[in-house]
């Protein structure tokens, strides 16, 4: 059994077959508002890869991963806000109504669209690694980590709020335009906007998969299972984390940045602390040991939130508590060990000779 969903050939033909059917959306889907919709599940799910590869993988219960996501998010509103604004007049005007004269240096960077989007995905990839090297370093981890990123996020989100004439306050940032880049403008509810989010959504689950499969991947489980044993076998715990850490937090600032180019829109909803666990939760329901599985559980969830949220209002929250109960209950690896199941089964239908023993391994669910 263990061959079947071990198997890296297998795991990449399902990778394969699962973005050829994303692949196919934009030619059978004429309706545009629905395309952008489908695009917004794209960013979603490269949160819940972000949180599959650092918490599933890594060990590492992040619930903050709203931080690099709303730094992305903001990072890419003020580059598309500086892009309408003229040379003679760069302040835009939710600044003038908080009696603002100048524009901020903070905000200075990102009239030129290029380093206002390289920013965006920099600093809290950047902050990531800084905050991720002083935790791990002084060996926070588990529960504690988690509350420290909980802390964190609240933090940024009550700045967020405070400084109003430099962030917009609770109301935001809603560049007035689409994105421009290379002399394109791409339109949110266009092809176009769909398959830059699929690209994304793509490289960033190659890429998780190519770590989870290379030798680093190998010692960072290793790390999540037992990190003292590895510890005293020589390793650097603290670096493997921290750049566990920082590579989930630099795919959650991507997924910001592709946000805001599909609703034109960011506000500090985006760190709050309730959408940082429903992350959490989209991969503890697809399986968090699983990239494809939580990009899945994602889809599902906020699919079905999409459809049936309005049906049955504040009544919502409670199925998607019970959903959770069940699944954890009964499903302890997610939905993906469903996959995990009916393989054992075909497995096992084949005889023993097409199964390999797994020994002692702990089982980890097809990715």
């Amino acid at each position: 059994m263990g061959n079947l969903y071990h198997n890296k050939t297998a795991q990449w033909l399902v990778y394969a077959a699962f973005f050829a059917g994303l692949a196919v959306i934009p030619m059978t889907v004429d309706d545009s508002f629905l395309l952008n919709q489908l695009a917004t599940y794209g960013v979603y799910g490269m949160l819940a890869l972000s949180i599959s590869l650092c918490w599933g993988f890594g060990g590492i219960l992040n619930l903050g991963q709203g931080i690099a996501f709303g730094l992305g998010a903001y990072g890419m509103a003020m580059t598309m806000q500086m892009q309408t604004q003229d040379e003679s007049n760069p302040i835009p005007p939710f600044m003038l109504n908080n009696s603002l004269d100048h524009l901020p240096m903070l905000w200075q960077p990102f009239q030129n669209t290029y380093i206002g989007m390289i920013l965006a995905v920099a600093a809290p990839t950047l902050f990531c690694a800084v905050f991720g090297g002083i935790m791990f370093r002084a060996r926070v981890s588990g529960p504690f980590f988690a509350i420290m990123t909980l802390a964190m996020l609240s933090a940024f989100y009550t700045i967020i709020i405070d400084r109003q004439p430099y962030t917009g306050g609770v109301n935001g940032l809603t560049p007035p335009s689409s994105l421009q880049f290379a002399g394109f403008e791409v339109d949110p509810y266009s092809p176009t906007a769909y398959w830059v989010v699929f690209s994304f959504l793509l490289g960033a689950t190659v890429l998780a998969k190519l770590i989870t499969q290379s030798s680093f991947g190998l010692v960072t489980q290793a790390i999540r299972d037992d990190s003292e044993r590895v510890r005293f076998l020589g390793y650097s715990v603290a670096g493997y984390e921290t750049v566990i850490y920082t590579v989930s937090g630099l795919i959650a600032a991507v997924a910001g940045c592709c946000w805001v180019m599909l609703v034109q829109y960011v506000s500090p909803a985006q760190l709050d602390v309730g959408f940082s666990l429903s992350m959490v939760i989209w991969a503890a329901i697809g399986g968090r040991y699983s990239l494809l599985g939580s990009i899945i559980g994602a889809f599902i969830i906020q699919g079905a939130q999409s459809y049936l949220g309005d049906a049955f209002l504040a009544t919502w929250l409670l199925i998607l508590g019970g959903f959770f109960i069940v699944v954890v209950r009964f499903l302890p690896n997610g939905l993906a060990s469903l996959v995990e199941s009916g393989l054992g089964l075909f497995a096992t239908k084949r005889g023993p000779a097409s199964a390999e023993p797994n020994g002692d391994a702990k089982p980890i669910p097809a990715e």
